[in-house]
């Protein structure tokens, strides 16, 4: 597994990162959880990315690392908040302070690497209140890394900002805005980037346009870019790109299978693409997606 260093934060996470919201889900068996969490830690993933709105995914992995002390010295955990606190108004300094303080408890650990506000709008990640509330958790030792999820102009204005160390962003073949700004810029900062959507919810899958599907979007970017991606297979085209794409610390994969997890890093083992195919996938992006935004 490839290591790589979390902007100028000092730490250092795994080129793949375990996105849980799949190991959330309460259909999921917690024999089958504990499986997946400890095949991602034999796999050499170190980065485990949470939050939380993702079901029972922060109490699990309490419960199979932050409980272990040999497996939370090796890991990096990541989550995100803002809102979600019973009792507290949303986007509140106090739904920042106490949010952390519950996802400690649940995650079962004296520190977050890295927090997110998750997903909120400008005017809201902005707000000095919520700024400082997140600077005082930082300054108490409760997080390592302050940082932002999101997308489009809230994610420039993160990266520039200097408040936040690390974000984290949609990222993929065919979503492809942020490479060329916030991704490039976070670069030359020394923030952190973590890309979700790696695989861009695998569109590849369906034959017809997947109407009311989560990869809708991209399934019509696809058909629009027309992209051929033999010799590989499309989803170790995808997982390639956006892993090798400059200034990315970590891609972000989301499943519930051992098997797929193993799959991504064997695709992740055979290296970046090359040049003239990752010159190919950006012409035929540049061609049809100047009006496209990311999906957040």
């Amino acid at each position: 597994m490839i290591a790589r260093r979390l902007g100028a934060t000092g730490i250092d996470v795994s080129a793949i990162g375990l996105g849980a919201g799949a190991l959330g889900d309460a259909r999921l068996d917690e024999r089958d959880a504990e499986a997946l969490v400890l095949a991602a830690i034999d796999e050499g993933i170190t980065l485990f990315d949470t939050a939380r709105s993702y079901g029972l995914s922060e109490e699990r992995i309490g419960h199979f690392i932050g409980a272990h002390s040999a497996r939370r010295a090796n890991v990096v955990l990541s989550t995100k908040g803002g809102y979600g606190v019973d009792g507290v108004e949303d986007w509140t300094p106090r739904a920042i302070t106490q949010g952390i303080d519950d996802a400690l408890r649940r995650l079962q650990t004296d520190r977050l690497d890295v927090f997110h506000f998750h997903s909120c709008p400008l005017d809201v990640a902005r707000r000095d209140d919520l700024l400082r509330a997140l600077d005082d958790a930082r300054d108490a030792g409760k997080i390592r890394v302050a940082a932002y999820s999101g997308d489009n102009e809230a994610l420039a204005w993160a990266v520039a900002s200097g408040r936040f160390g690390s974000v984290e962003c949609s990222m993929n073949v065919f979503d492809q805005r942020a490479i060329n700004g916030a991704i490039a810029d976070a670069s030359s900062r020394g923030v952190g980037v973590l890309v979700k959507r790696a695989i861009a919810n695998a569109p590849w899958r369906f034959d017809a346009r997947p109407t009311g599907d989560y990869c809708e979007t991209y399934w019509s970017r696809m058909r629009a870019m027309g992209i051929d991606p033999a010799p590989l297979a499309w989803s170790e085209l995808a997982l390639r790109f956006a892993a090798f794409t400059a200034g990315v610390s970590a891609i972000l994969i989301g499943t519930a299978r051992i098997d797929h997890l193993r799959e991504n890093v064997r695709h992740l083992a055979n290296g970046a693409l090359s040049d003239d195919v990752v010159t190919r996938v950006r012409a035929a992006f540049a061609a049809n997606g100047a009006e496209w935004r990311s999906e957040i």
